[in-house]
Protein backbone atom coordinates (compact mmCIF):
# COMPACT_ATOMS: atom_id res chain seq x y z
CA UNK A 1 0.00 0.00 0.00
CA UNK A 2 1.45 3.26 -0.90
CA UNK A 3 1.03 6.74 0.85
CA UNK A 4 1.95 9.64 -1.30
CA UNK A 5 1.02 13.35 -2.03
CA UNK A 6 -2.29 12.89 0.45
CA UNK A 7 -1.83 16.93 1.82
CA UNK A 8 -3.24 17.34 4.92
CA UNK A 9 -6.63 19.28 4.93
CA UNK A 10 -7.36 16.44 1.72
CA UNK A 11 -7.10 13.65 4.33
CA UNK A 12 -9.95 11.99 5.11
CA UNK A 13 -9.47 10.58 8.70
CA UNK A 14 -11.61 7.76 10.59
CA UNK A 15 -10.43 8.07 14.76
CA UNK A 16 -11.06 4.71 16.63
CA UNK A 17 -10.38 4.99 20.44
CA UNK A 18 -12.97 4.68 23.62
CA UNK A 19 -11.29 6.14 26.77
CA UNK A 20 -10.17 9.55 28.28
CA UNK A 21 -6.74 8.58 27.31
CA UNK A 22 -8.55 9.03 23.43
CA UNK A 23 -10.07 12.16 23.67
CA UNK A 24 -6.59 14.63 23.50
CA UNK A 25 -5.74 12.78 20.17
CA UNK A 26 -9.56 13.41 18.74
CA UNK A 27 -9.32 16.96 19.82
CA UNK A 28 -6.09 17.57 18.21
CA UNK A 29 -6.46 15.60 14.94
CA UNK A 30 -10.62 17.54 14.73
CA UNK A 31 -8.40 20.99 14.63
CA UNK A 32 -5.85 20.40 12.04
CA UNK A 33 -7.73 17.63 9.60
CA UNK A 34 -10.87 16.27 8.46
CA UNK A 35 -12.44 14.10 10.35
CA UNK A 36 -15.09 12.28 8.84
CA UNK A 37 -15.70 9.68 11.24
CA UNK A 38 -15.36 7.90 14.54
CA UNK A 39 -15.28 4.44 16.02
CA UNK A 40 -16.02 3.80 19.48
CA UNK A 41 -16.75 0.89 21.67
CA UNK A 42 -20.74 -0.10 22.74
CA UNK A 43 -22.64 2.08 25.89
CA UNK A 44 -21.58 -0.44 28.67
CA UNK A 45 -23.33 -0.97 32.15
CA UNK A 46 -21.73 1.33 34.97
CA UNK A 47 -22.09 2.24 38.26
CA UNK A 48 -24.17 1.34 41.84
CA UNK A 49 -27.21 1.24 39.01
CA UNK A 50 -25.57 -0.08 36.08
CA UNK A 51 -26.84 2.54 33.85
CA UNK A 52 -25.18 2.91 30.52
CA UNK A 53 -22.64 4.74 30.04
CA UNK A 54 -20.96 5.97 26.38
CA UNK A 55 -17.36 6.08 26.47
CA UNK A 56 -15.93 9.06 26.55
CA UNK A 57 -15.18 9.65 22.96
CA UNK A 58 -18.31 9.28 21.75
CA UNK A 59 -19.18 12.19 23.93
CA UNK A 60 -16.72 14.12 22.28
CA UNK A 61 -17.08 13.45 19.14
CA UNK A 62 -21.03 14.14 19.74
CA UNK A 63 -19.68 17.58 20.63
CA UNK A 64 -17.66 18.04 17.46
CA UNK A 65 -21.12 16.48 15.88
CA UNK A 66 -18.85 13.60 14.20
CA UNK A 67 -20.37 10.72 12.94
CA UNK A 68 -19.68 7.70 15.64
CA UNK A 69 -20.81 4.04 15.18
CA UNK A 70 -20.10 1.54 18.01
CA UNK A 71 -20.33 -1.79 16.54
CA UNK A 72 -19.43 -5.34 19.05
CA UNK A 73 -17.26 -5.65 16.75
CA UNK A 74 -15.45 -4.54 13.27
CA UNK A 75 -16.17 -7.67 11.93
CA UNK A 76 -19.73 -7.06 11.61
CA UNK A 77 -21.26 -6.10 7.90
CA UNK A 78 -23.10 -2.75 8.99
CA UNK A 79 -19.51 -1.71 10.28
CA UNK A 80 -17.38 -2.32 7.61
CA UNK A 81 -19.32 -0.83 5.11
CA UNK A 82 -19.59 2.41 6.79
CA UNK A 83 -15.89 2.34 7.03
CA UNK A 84 -15.75 2.12 3.21
CA UNK A 85 -18.53 4.79 2.91
CA UNK A 86 -16.19 6.97 4.57
CA UNK A 87 -12.97 6.55 2.08
CA UNK A 88 -10.72 7.03 4.72
CA UNK A 89 -6.94 7.83 3.73
CA UNK A 90 -5.89 7.31 7.16
CA UNK A 91 -7.69 5.43 10.32
CA UNK A 92 -5.76 6.48 13.58
CA UNK A 93 -6.55 3.89 16.48
CA UNK A 94 -5.61 5.07 20.38
CA UNK A 95 -6.67 3.30 22.88
CA UNK A 96 -9.46 1.76 20.90
CA UNK A 97 -9.63 -2.21 22.84
CA UNK A 98 -10.48 -4.38 19.43
CA UNK A 99 -7.95 -6.00 17.09
CA UNK A 100 -7.76 -4.75 13.83
CA UNK A 101 -7.90 -7.18 11.02
CA UNK A 102 -6.67 -7.65 7.56
CA UNK A 103 -9.56 -6.31 6.04
CA UNK A 104 -9.96 -3.20 7.94
CA UNK A 105 -6.01 -2.49 8.36
CA UNK A 106 -5.83 -2.83 4.16
CA UNK A 107 -9.11 -0.43 3.76
CA UNK A 108 -7.52 2.96 4.55
CA UNK A 109 -4.83 4.28 1.46
CA UNK A 110 -2.39 5.49 4.09
CA UNK A 111 -2.78 1.91 6.36
CA UNK A 112 -3.98 2.69 9.96
CA UNK A 113 -1.80 4.71 12.50
CA UNK A 114 -1.85 3.73 16.25
CA UNK A 115 -0.70 6.09 19.47
CA UNK A 116 0.84 3.61 21.72
CA UNK A 117 1.47 4.59 25.37
CA UNK A 118 5.12 2.79 25.67
CA UNK A 119 8.26 2.90 24.09
CA UNK A 120 8.06 0.05 21.81
CA UNK A 121 8.82 -2.79 21.79
CA UNK A 122 8.86 -2.77 25.04
CA UNK A 123 5.41 -3.18 26.57
CA UNK A 124 3.44 -4.42 23.84
CA UNK A 125 -0.37 -5.16 24.87
CA UNK A 126 -3.49 -3.89 27.38
CA UNK A 127 -1.79 -2.07 30.31
CA UNK A 128 1.95 -0.27 28.94
CA UNK A 129 1.23 2.35 31.46
CA UNK A 130 0.81 -0.05 34.73
CA UNK A 131 3.82 -2.08 33.58
CA UNK A 132 6.19 1.03 33.04
CA UNK A 133 5.16 1.73 36.85
CA UNK A 134 5.29 -1.81 38.31
CA UNK A 135 8.16 -2.62 36.99
CA UNK A 136 10.11 0.41 37.86
CA UNK A 137 10.88 2.05 35.01
CA UNK A 138 13.06 5.47 34.79
CA UNK A 139 11.24 5.94 31.20
CA UNK A 140 8.54 5.63 29.41
CA UNK A 141 6.93 7.22 26.13
CA UNK A 142 5.07 7.47 23.52
CA UNK A 143 5.15 5.29 20.14
CA UNK A 144 3.39 6.35 16.57
CA UNK A 145 3.08 3.30 14.91
CA UNK A 146 2.02 2.00 11.23
CA UNK A 147 -0.06 -1.12 12.34
CA UNK A 148 0.07 -4.46 11.31
CA UNK A 149 -2.10 -8.29 12.13
CA UNK A 150 0.73 -8.42 14.90
CA UNK A 151 -0.33 -7.02 18.38
CA UNK A 152 1.64 -3.53 18.53
CA UNK A 153 4.25 -4.81 16.41
CA UNK A 154 3.96 -2.71 13.22
CA UNK A 155 6.97 -0.40 12.44
CA UNK A 156 7.51 2.95 14.14
CA UNK A 157 7.19 6.14 12.62
CA UNK A 158 8.17 7.76 15.91
CA UNK A 159 8.87 7.92 19.26
CA UNK A 160 8.72 10.47 22.49
CA UNK A 161 9.92 9.99 25.62
CA UNK A 162 9.47 11.16 29.15
CA UNK A 163 10.76 10.62 32.78
CA UNK A 164 8.45 8.35 35.29
CA UNK A 165 8.64 10.26 38.66
CA UNK A 166 8.43 8.72 41.96
CA UNK A 167 5.04 9.90 42.96
CA UNK A 168 3.33 9.32 39.31
CA UNK A 169 0.35 7.03 39.35
CA UNK A 170 -0.90 5.13 36.30
CA UNK A 171 -3.80 8.18 36.15
CA UNK A 172 -1.51 10.88 36.30
CA UNK A 173 1.05 9.45 34.12
CA UNK A 174 -1.89 8.54 31.40
CA UNK A 175 -2.95 11.47 31.49
CA UNK A 176 0.68 12.63 30.70
CA UNK A 177 1.09 10.48 27.85
CA UNK A 178 -2.03 11.50 26.13
CA UNK A 179 -1.38 14.97 25.75
CA UNK A 180 2.05 13.86 24.67
CA UNK A 181 0.86 11.48 21.89
CA UNK A 182 -1.78 13.51 20.48
CA UNK A 183 1.08 16.43 19.74
CA UNK A 184 3.08 13.69 18.68
CA UNK A 185 0.83 12.68 16.20
CA UNK A 186 -0.41 15.93 14.31
CA UNK A 187 3.05 16.75 14.12
CA UNK A 188 4.06 13.78 12.22
CA UNK A 189 0.84 12.81 10.46
CA UNK A 190 1.26 15.18 7.30
CA UNK A 191 4.86 14.06 6.48
CA UNK A 192 3.32 10.52 7.06
CA UNK A 193 0.52 11.44 4.45
CA UNK A 194 3.09 12.78 2.16
CA UNK A 195 4.88 10.00 1.91
CA UNK A 196 8.20 11.40 3.58
CA UNK A 197 8.36 8.65 6.81
CA UNK A 198 9.70 5.39 6.53
CA UNK A 199 8.45 3.46 9.19
CA UNK A 200 11.37 1.31 11.13
CA UNK A 201 10.76 -1.99 12.15
CA UNK A 202 11.03 -2.92 15.72
CA UNK A 203 13.31 -4.88 17.41
CA UNK A 204 11.70 -8.02 18.14
CA UNK A 205 14.67 -9.44 20.40
CA UNK A 206 13.63 -6.64 22.91
CA UNK A 207 10.25 -7.17 23.32
CA UNK A 208 8.15 -7.16 26.88
CA UNK A 209 4.23 -7.68 27.22
CA UNK A 210 1.73 -6.26 29.36
CA UNK A 211 -1.25 -8.16 29.75
CA UNK A 212 -4.59 -6.84 30.13
CA UNK A 213 -5.41 -5.68 33.69
CA UNK A 214 -7.87 -7.91 35.88
CA UNK A 215 -9.69 -6.51 39.54
CA UNK A 216 -7.79 -9.23 40.70
CA UNK A 217 -4.30 -7.93 39.94
CA UNK A 218 -4.55 -5.23 42.77
CA UNK A 219 -4.24 -7.59 45.58
CA UNK A 220 -1.38 -6.97 47.52
CA UNK A 221 1.02 -9.79 48.00
CA UNK A 222 3.40 -9.30 51.48
CA UNK A 223 5.67 -11.99 49.67
CA UNK A 224 6.97 -8.99 47.84
CA UNK A 225 8.98 -6.40 49.15
CA UNK A 226 7.51 -3.61 50.05
CA UNK A 227 8.92 -0.94 46.98
CA UNK A 228 7.33 -3.02 44.65
CA UNK A 229 4.32 -2.93 46.66
CA UNK A 230 4.54 0.53 46.74
CA UNK A 231 5.17 1.18 42.61
CA UNK A 232 1.64 -1.73 42.70
CA UNK A 233 -0.22 1.31 44.17
CA UNK A 234 0.67 3.60 41.78
CA UNK A 235 0.88 1.67 38.85
CA UNK A 236 -2.85 0.75 39.52
CA UNK A 237 -4.18 3.48 40.66
CA UNK A 238 -7.08 4.79 39.68
CA UNK A 239 -7.65 0.81 38.12
CA UNK A 240 -7.88 -1.29 39.31
CA UNK A 241 -6.57 -0.12 42.09
CA UNK A 242 -4.92 -1.95 44.99
CA UNK A 243 -6.03 -4.04 47.34
CA UNK A 244 -5.48 -5.93 50.91
CA UNK A 245 -7.68 -8.57 53.14
CA UNK A 246 -7.95 -7.86 56.61
CA UNK A 247 -9.78 -8.43 58.94
CA UNK A 248 -11.95 -10.40 56.82
CA UNK A 249 -12.66 -7.44 54.51
CA UNK A 250 -11.03 -5.60 51.28
CA UNK A 251 -8.66 -2.75 52.36
CA UNK A 252 -8.09 -0.35 49.54
CA UNK A 253 -4.32 1.45 49.28
CA UNK A 254 -4.53 4.58 47.68
CA UNK A 255 -1.01 5.35 48.77
CA UNK A 256 1.55 3.83 50.64
CA UNK A 257 5.69 4.18 51.22
CA UNK A 258 8.55 2.43 52.06
CA UNK A 259 10.01 2.54 55.51
CA UNK A 260 13.30 0.51 55.74
CA UNK A 261 15.15 1.57 58.62
CA UNK A 262 15.22 -2.03 60.70
CA UNK A 263 14.46 -5.63 60.18
CA UNK A 264 10.57 -6.49 59.93
CA UNK A 265 8.74 -9.68 60.20
CA UNK A 266 6.70 -10.78 57.72
CA UNK A 267 3.03 -10.19 57.98
CA UNK A 268 3.36 -8.85 61.24
CA UNK A 269 1.63 -5.29 61.66
CA UNK A 270 3.51 -2.42 62.96
CA UNK A 271 2.86 1.20 63.28
CA UNK A 272 5.43 3.93 61.90
CA UNK A 273 5.01 7.80 62.32
CA UNK A 274 1.32 7.32 63.47
CA UNK A 275 0.24 5.44 60.17
CA UNK A 276 -0.06 1.66 60.07
CA UNK A 277 2.74 -0.40 58.36
CA UNK A 278 3.19 -4.02 57.28
CA UNK A 279 6.07 -6.29 57.36
CA UNK A 280 6.90 -7.65 54.02
CA UNK A 281 9.79 -9.72 52.48
CA UNK A 282 11.83 -6.70 52.15
CA UNK A 283 10.88 -3.37 54.15
CA UNK A 284 7.99 -2.14 55.82
CA UNK A 285 4.63 -1.21 53.89
CA UNK A 286 3.36 1.96 55.34
CA UNK A 287 -0.27 2.88 54.35
CA UNK A 288 -0.60 6.61 54.10
CA UNK A 289 -4.13 6.41 52.46
CA UNK A 290 -6.69 3.91 52.56
CA UNK A 291 -10.44 2.98 52.35
CA UNK A 292 -12.40 0.43 54.26
CA UNK A 293 -14.96 -1.49 52.75
CA UNK A 294 -18.16 0.87 52.50
CA UNK A 295 -16.67 3.86 53.55
CA UNK A 296 -14.61 7.13 51.74
CA UNK A 297 -10.71 7.27 51.86
CA UNK A 298 -8.95 8.36 54.74
CA UNK A 299 -5.48 8.94 55.58
CA UNK A 300 -3.85 6.13 57.35
CA UNK A 301 -3.24 7.56 61.06
CA UNK A 302 -7.26 8.37 60.61
CA UNK A 303 -7.69 4.76 60.22
CA UNK A 304 -5.54 3.67 62.69
CA UNK A 305 -7.61 5.62 65.45
CA UNK A 306 -10.35 3.82 64.53
CA UNK A 307 -9.38 0.25 65.23
CA UNK A 308 -8.63 -1.89 68.04
CA UNK A 309 -5.19 -3.82 69.23
CA UNK A 310 -3.30 -3.24 65.35
CA UNK A 311 -0.16 -3.89 66.65
CA UNK A 312 -1.49 -7.73 68.42
CA UNK A 313 -2.60 -8.79 64.91
CA UNK A 314 -0.50 -10.28 62.14
CA UNK A 315 -1.93 -11.10 58.49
Amino acid sequence: MTCVRIYQMDAKIVFMGSPDFALPGLEELNKSFNVVGVVTQPDRPAGRGRKLRSPAVKVLAGELSIPVIQPQSLTEGEALQQLKAWEPDVVVVAAFGQILRSDVLELPRCGCVNVHASLLPRWRGASPIQAAILNGDAVTGITIMKMDEGLDSGPILTQREISISEDMTGGSLSERLAILGAKTLVEILPSYLSGMIAPLAQDDSKVTYARRLKKAAGLLNLDESAERLVRQVRAYNPWPGAFLNLRGKVLKVHEAHVHNTYDCDKGLHYIVNGSPALGTSKGLFVLDVVQPAGRKSMTGGAYLNGIKDWLQEEV
